[in-house]
């Protein structure tokens, strides 16, 4: 797949965001070095044969625990350790929006 200015240009307006000519020329540079490394992926010999993995590791197993019904903690011990909180909910300063 060959990428041009055109094309990031138009999928920055299909994902609607709105891009500079900077940021444009940054995601085009990206996309060339991403197609320079597929293609040399693709120049692997016998790439085609090789079976897609499903894990890193070949041998890898796991084993189910049983589920074991456990006593939990007192909320009031939970929140003793708590600086703010609000009948059981802990109150934490505001990060997002004005």
């Amino acid at each position: 797949m060959e990428f041009t200015k055109e094309k990031v240009e138009k999928l920055a307006d299909l994902l609607m965001i709105g891009l500079t000519e900077e940021e444009q020329k940054m995601v085009f540079d990206e996309f060339a070095v991403i197609d320079a490394n597929i293609n040399k992926i693709n120049k692997i010999p016998n790439i085609t044969n090789v079976e897609p993995m499903t894990h890193a590791l070949d041998d890898f197993t796991y084993e189910l625990r049983e589920d074991e019904i456990e006593k939990s903690v007192l909320i009031t011990d939970l929140l003793s350790n708590c600086d703010n909180h609000t009948d059981r909910e802990v109150v934490v300063p505001k990060v997002v929006g004005e």
